[in-house]
């Protein structure tokens, strides 16, 4: 992976606090357990290297193709799978779902050449915490291994655009279309909740901004995941623009 200056804000997201930083009195937290999934053996024996240096963060396994990465997560249990779109036997998004079903906590970046906005939706529908392209500089990997881990949403600045293109292209659609079946009801708090995501605020930014805790916040945001049947947050913001919540400018 090369270094690319527009690539050196690829994860739109606040920083977040290392998984070893701890607070006084407390131990050490666990390090964040990651699973590498690419066909490519170089390439996953270099995401090693950087991230196994450092210390928050361990590498528990590698897979060279989709069906590897479902039986390994299955077993593993990893906190994050850092994978490949265009893989032999099993694609990365298909993986992916069957990911989310056998390891459900875990968080899923796809680490790819593929520019398609075809792929990135398809990602993002199948579950996947963020989407990267190759080009980022690898340095940036450890620090898009702890924001996934802390509960932001990632996508590289060139994806994001087109992105941003289809929420608008949604909107518009809505307007046009007949009125259908009513979404589900959410309350007024889980409302708020929804539009904080879909400004892109991490869980800890939603807490101080409604001076509730984090783990309310959590619990909103699990319910409005199960009450409107999406996958992720990046499919909590689709929602928000179709439904006029969040405003395209």
């Amino acid at each position: 992976m090369s270094e690319n200056p527009q690539a050196r804000g690829a994860a739109a997201v606040p920083r977040q606090t290392a998984a070893g930083d701890t607070k006084a009195g407390e131990g050490p937290a666990d390090p964040i357990r990651v699973l590498i999934v690419d066909d490519h053996a170089l390439f996953r024996r270099g995401l090693e290297m950087v991230l196994q240096g450092e210390d928050d963060i361990e590498v528990i396994g590698e897979g060279g193709d989709g069906h590897e990465a479902v039986e390994m997560a299955g077993d593993l249990l990893p906190d994050v799978v850092l994978m490949d779109i265009r893989m032999p036997r099993r694609s990365g998004i298909e993986a992916c779902t069957a990911i989310k079903d056998a390891a459900p906590s875990a968080k899923i970046v796809m680490l790819t050449i593929s520019d398609e906005e075809e792929d990135l939706f398809e990602a993002i529908k199948a579950g996947a915490s963020g989407y990267l392209l190759k080009e980022i500089s690898i340095d940036e990997v450890p620090q898009a291994v702890r924001a996934v881990h802390g509960g932001q949403s990632l996508i590289s600045p060139s994806m994001a655009s087109k992105l941003i293109t289809e929420f608008a292209a949604l909107a518009k659609s809505s307007e046009e279309r007949t009125q259908q079946v009513p979404a589900p009801r959410l309350t007024e708090r889980e409302m708020e909740v929804l539009r904080l995501v879909a400004r892109g605020l991490g869980n800890r930014e939603i807490a101080r901004e409604l001076f509730i805790s984090e783990n309310t916040v959590k619990n909103h945001v699990r319910n409005i995941l199960e009450k409107l049947q999406l996958h992720s947050r990046m499919e909590a913001v689709v929602y928000a623009v179709r439904e006029k919540l969040l405003e395209i400018t």
